[in-house]
């Protein structure tokens, strides 16, 4: 009798993801789409190539099945599950007559394999997963503060989480997952929000089981028209006392080198201050001679705008080298991140080519290739080529991209 003729299934498992589009956009063949339900991978598309196996936060895309050819799960059946289906016998008693390719792509998925930036070399290791959907943790508010003035077109909150006696690790640059209470438009819980954790590894308040997020009530989509997001609103409102549901953490490759010795090239936008305030404070708590220098590009329209803007000030400057730009002052001409990349061509060129420097970007998904092209051009200026060093930058885990 002939055996069946076997492929492995890449799936992802709908209970853990938490609909971030890593995958789909880290994908190189658009293997990945989606509904306003799931994620979901293409079988007649996808290749193993992996490339979206490590940036994923959770690890729901890290599932494979396999399956007869003839009878693979089509998009339609991925898009209407609640959870993963179980490995069938029939099929998993036939793994003896899986091809060899399939068998590697087995092995290389399970290792974890793929192109994505790793963390930096001395980087501690995270925790991840510690909580689910199915599980999650109750953190009561220890704070809920406005970081934007009272007339700022943003309403950008500093909302601190306490876990009392649940033991929930998290480092600079991880995100936590957050459930806002009730159901969807279909009756179904609602998706799990992801924020960067804005407070260093010891806490927002030291040796407490504490930390801290940094959130914008959404109440406008990127064209302008009027929407109520659902998390950043449950959030924005909730008082001193009042209780979350937190999954996580999340977060494996955007943190922060443990070596003090390393620089860190920090360029941000809006809440995508978040992880960047979490490694200046993690430095500044730590700050010893001969530690690593920082520079920071900050973006907003105005100061008023700009999270954090009042602590940032109160920094020394021979701690933190701070560049603020701001693209909506009265009488002053806009100003970009990327045009004071340029402005400090020669600090910037200087820690590109520092092995010992560690570049993060986060904020809009606008920004990067703006960010980049100004990287091209300070380069250009100081006698290299920004495209020849991309792969250096990715093969040494130097460079962390974030945007949304």
């Amino acid at each position: 009798m002939n055996a069946p003729d076997l492929a492995l299934q890449h799936v992802i498992d709908p209970e853990i993801c938490i609909r971030c589009n890593t995958c789909e956009e880290t994908c190189p063949i658009d293997a990945v789409t989606h509904d306003e339900r799931n994620y979901v991978v293409k079988f007649e598309v996808c290749n193993g190539c992996n490339a979206c196996v490590p940036p994923c936060p959770t690890g729901a895309i890290d599932n494979w099945r396999h399956v007869a050819r003839a009878q693979a799960y089509t998009v339609e059946e991925q898009l209407s599950w609640d959870v993963l289906p179980p490995q069938t016998a029939s099929t998993e008693t036939a793994e003896t007559a899986i091809p060899e390719e399939v068998q590697r792509l087995t092995a290389e998925a399970t290792a974890g394999l793929g192109t994505a930036v790793a963390a930096p070399w001395s980087a501690e290791k995270p925790s991840v997963n510690l909580f689910t959907p199915r599980n999650p943790v109750t953190a009561t508010v220890a704070g809920n503060f406005r970081l934007t003035e009272d007339g700022a077109s943003s309403d950008i909150r500093h909302i601190v989480l306490d876990f009392g006696g649940a033991v929930f690790p998290v480092l600079e640059g991880q995100s936590i997952g957050v459930i806002a209470p009730g159901t969807d438009a279909n009756g179904k819980p609602h998706y799990v929000r992801l924020y960067s954790v804005a407070s260093p590894r010891d806490g927002e308040r030291p040796g407490y089981s504490n930390l801290s997020i940094t959130v914008k009530r959404v109440d406008e989509d990127h064209d302008g028209k009027p929407v109520r997001g659902v998390c950043s609103n449950y959030l924005c409102d909730l008082r001193k006392g009042d209780t979350v549901q937190v999954v996580g953490p999340y977060g494996t490759s955007f943190l922060m080198p443990n070596h003090p010795g390393a620089s860190l090239l920090m360029i941000c936008t809006g809440t995508g201050s978040a992880p960047m305030r979490a490694m200046t404070e993690r430095r500044r708590r730590n700050r010893a001679s001969g530690d690593g220098k920082l520079l920071l590009f900050f973006g907003a329209r105005a100061p008023g705008e700009l999270p954090y803007f009042g602590p940032l000030m109160k920094l020394p400057k021979d701690f933190i080298d701070i560049n603020l730009a701001f693209s909506r002052v009265t009488g002053q001409p806009k100003q970009y991140v990327q045009d004071l990349v340029r402005a400090r061509a020669a600090d910037v060129a200087t820690m590109l080519s520092d092995e010992n420097c560690y570049i993060y970007i986060c904020g809009l998904k606008g920004m990067e290739g703006g960010v980049l092209e100004a990287f091209r051009d300070v380069a250009r200026q100081h006698g290299f080529d920004f495209d020849a060093l991309w792969p250096q930058l990715l093969a040494s885990n130097r460079i962390h991209i974030e945007t949304y």
